[in-house]
């Protein structure tokens, strides 16, 4: 049997490295002095506080993510050549979410990106985990249900437990979720996009 039409997901691991200390220190800063972050937040019902339409220019404001955006540009390129692209993807934006207990995000793509993905910094136990979709699932109308046993590349969702240190890199296109986050504490992640 062949596979055609794999959907790669690129895994790395960061732990262990000073590195998250930092970066888990200044998310906390950030959502403290962010008040048009804070602000967006409560206004889309986000449980906690992100970035995301706040704040552009992370890795001029702080050395930390400065140095994330080198270490994340290194690991884009390698998975472009795993892809066997001709391009050299380039970071087109950064942006830092602190989830509190019940925070979830429902399924969505990341447009006008080439490669997204996200960087678990500080993972309480019982984090959401990311959940990624089949992207050919729309056109299974009539597909038989798989049975329990079935590998995982032939499931039409797959989910991946978060921990600190976890890179994880995908085709933007890939619909993926974060499941509902069933800790007491905050989950730090950075999530961000290469056009």
């Amino acid at each position: 049997m062949k596979l055609l039409f794999a959907t790669p997901l690129y895994e790395a691991s960061l732990g262990g490295e000073p590195l998250l200390v930092e970066l888990a220190h200044s998310i906390r800063m950030l959502a403290e002095d962010d008040e048009a972050g804070r602000r967006w937040s409560r206004a889309k019902g986000y449980k906690g506080y992100t970035s995301y339409a706040s704040l552009n220019d992370l890795p001029r404001r702080d050395p930390a993510f400065d140095e994330l955006k080198r270490i994340l540009t290194r690991h884009a390129a390698a998975f472009a050549r795993a892809l066997a692209w001709d391009v050299k993807p380039k970071l087109d934006s950064l942006w830092v979410n602190l989830l509190k207990g019940g925070g979830h995000h429902s399924a969505h793509i990341h447009p006008h990106a080439v490669l997204s993905g996200t960087l678990y910094v500080e993972v309480p136990p019982k984090s959401g985990a990311i959940r990624f979709e089949d992207p050919r699932l729309p056109m299974m109308m009539a597909a038989p249900v798989r049975r329990d046993d079935a590998p995982e590349t032939l499931l039409p969702f797959v989910e991946m437990a978060p921990e600190a240190g976890l890179l994880l890199l995908w085709e933007s296109w890939l619909r993926h979720e974060v499941r509902p986050h069933g800790a007491k504490g905050e989950r730090l992640s950075i999530s961000f996009n290469f056009a």
